[in-house]
């Protein structure tokens, strides 16, 4: 897979790469192509070799023995970032990482899948980001990202959009889906907003009083 040094400004999202279900080919290299920085999560370091990616981080808690040099020399120049706090988790880390060195927006991608714990508690963890730096999660089937503000974009007919409430979010107010809500509130665990859709090719508007919501645009 080619290199994804095209850009080298902080002008486009970083990438980071977890350790979960990889996505297509297709999708990580449309990713890496605008990533001016490529952060790999611990253990993905070897799926990441196998393809050939250039990166420009590593991190992780380290907790397995690693050949640090035989990877530094595969990967030259390369910054290696030991973060062993076992209250985060290693997302948790690189996205404060991101944020300390002033990137303003990151993509995520292999964090969904394989272990279903993982996965749910990646995807709830964006929500307490949300005022500090821009994140989405990719997968081959979504694209995950924390509502801030009022959120306002142009669909098609018909694409599927879910409204994820972590834990409760009150005052939720859409226009332009099939299904909208008019002030109401959403709890995990007991009313979401899934699979909702654009109601006609036009724009969606959707906001929340108080509470984290994630926002899901999904494909088959």
């Amino acid at each position: 897979m080619s290199s994804h040094h095209i850009v080298r400004e902080k002008q486009e999202p970083a990438l980071i790469i977890a350790n979960g279900e990889a996505c297509s080919e297709e999708l990580l290299g449309q990713l890496l192509e605008w990533s001016p920085f490529v952060l790999v999560l611990d253990h993905a370091i070897y799926r990441v070799l196998d393809l050939g990616i250039k990166i420009d981080a590593w991190l992780g808690d380290f907790d397995h023995r690693h050949d640090f040099e035989a990877v530094r020399e595969r990967q030259h120049p390369l910054e290696i970032v030991h973060t062993p706090d076992q209250d985060k988790t290693d997302l948790e880390k690189a996205i404060e990482f991101l944020i300390e060195r002033g990137f303003p927006a990151a993509n995520i991608v292999w964090a969904t899948g394989r272990r279903a714990d993982h996965a749910i508690t990646n995807m709830t963890n964006l929500v307490r980001y949300r005022e500090q730096i821009r994140l989405v999660m990719f997968d081959n089937h979504s694209k995950i990202f924390p509502l801030a503000g009022t959120f306002e974009k142009w669909y098609t007919a018909g694409t599927p959009i879910s409204l994820i409430p972590v834990g409760r979010v009150e005052g939720i107010t859409t226009s332009g889906l099939k299904y909208n809500l008019h002030d109401e509130t959403l709890t995990l665990g007991y009313r979401s907003g899934n699979s909702n859709e654009a109601a006609a090719d036009g724009f969606v508007q959707i906001k929340a009083q108080q509470g984290d919501l994630l926002l899901m645009e999904c494909w088959d």
